[in-house]
């Protein structure tokens, strides 16, 4: 293995053992809709707002008759609401007519579900099914810029092919979850928490080497 990997890999381990998902869900459809709910808003936020949803709507079939506006007030408080109603709905429309309401394990199929793209599709089948896919979010983006593990330029999809080629693929699921926990809690966006970073991420760290993000 790659020393810097190794490094990496030794150092996550020891700061987050215990990295997992934060989204509450008790099965495939709970789960991809709150994956679909948390885009551009915090896990803390959609966990607050799911279980009235899932009350009222508890699979595929009952949401898909669900009418708009009731959605739309459950889930008010989570930026993107209109659209992310819409979608919901729409996605579960599909799901009961489709795939009589369970949730393809297929990412071919994931992505084409209407508000599924290609994160979202990566987290279902990573966290729920245990494939071999790297989600990445602003989260990992950032680790991933600022250990060297990609450049600056690169969008989501260019970071995600280098992170696959990079890790194991028996430590993609855990490694993004410890990736998405050291971006929320320790190398945050505006204020990184550098004094608590490890010298094992310390030395590849080009936030600290400069002083400034790259």
């Amino acid at each position: 293995m790659n020393p810097k990997i190794f490094d990496i890999i030794k150092a996550l381990d020891s700061l987050f053992p215990d990295a997992h998902c934060e989204l509450n869900y008790q099965n495939d459809f709970e789960l991809l809709c709150a994956v679909m709910l948390s885009a551009q808003t915090t896990d803390e936020r959609v966990n607050l707002v799911t279980p009235l949803l899932f009350q009222a709507y508890p699979d595929a079939k009952a949401l898909a008759r669900a009418e708009l506006a009731d959605v739309e007030r459950i889930i008010h408080s989570i930026g993107l609401y209109h659209n992310k109603a819409l979608n919901l709905i729409e996605m579960a429309r599909v799901l009961s007519e489709k795939y009589d309401g369970r949730v393809p394990d297929k990412k071919r199929e994931l992505v084409q579900l209407p508000g599924v793209g290609n994160k979202t599709a990566n987290v279902v089948l990573s966290e729920y099914y245990d494939q071999a896919y790297f989600a990445v979010d602003t989260h990992v983006s950032r680790i991933a810029k600022r250990l060297g593990l990609a450049k600056s330029q690169d969008d989501v999809l260019k970071i995600e092919e280098k992170l696959k080629r990079k890790f194991p693929k028996q430590r993609y699921k855990k490694t993004h979850h410890q990736m998405i926990f050291m971006g929320r809690y320790m190398c945050k966006a505006k204020r990184p928490l550098c004094e608590k970073c490890p010298f094992e991420l310390k030395k590849y760290c080009r936030f600290n080497a400069y002083g400034k993000d790259v």
